[in-house]
């Protein structure tokens, strides 16, 4: 019995589909921007959008992005706690720290060494002030 032409159309069509939907490389993160571009406050929301070179050409990457403390070059700091910490964008100020700190949002490129941060590429960074 040989598979039907419309079969085997369709079965090809959900492969394609499953396969973007998979996030390849054919659907590259350009950059990243996070909102707001500052805060103050002891316990802020930032979210994080994703531009691509592809349709769509925005995405809302808060939830599925690496979230750090660092610096503005995007390396994230290995030791953070005493300043501050964030989750899915939701960046809390330490117990008794008072000042700024830069947070990023973004893709790991590289692996992070002993005692290290990851570094972000791309990445987008705000500044949330502790009071």
């Amino acid at each position: 019995m040989r598979p039907r032409p419309a079969c085997l159309f369709g079965v090809l069509l959900s492969i394609s589909m499953a396969l973007l939907a998979c996030g390849g490389n054919n659907h590259p993160l350009q950059s990243v921007s996070v909102s707001p571009a500052a805060a103050t406050a002891s316990q802020a929301q930032f979210t994080a959008t994703g531009i691509y070179n592809t349709m769509p050409t925005t995405v809302d990457i808060t939830n599925t992005t690496t979230w750090c403390i660092g610096s503005a070059t995007g390396l994230c700091s290995a030791d953070t706690a005493a300043f501050a910490e964030v989750t899915a964008g939701l960046a809390q100020c330490a117990s008794g720290f008072s000042g700024t700190v830069t947070v990023l949002a973004g893709q790991p490129a590289s692996h992070p060494g002993v005692n290290q941060g990851a570094q972000l590429q791309p990445f987008g960074a705000a500044q949330l002030t502790c009071p």
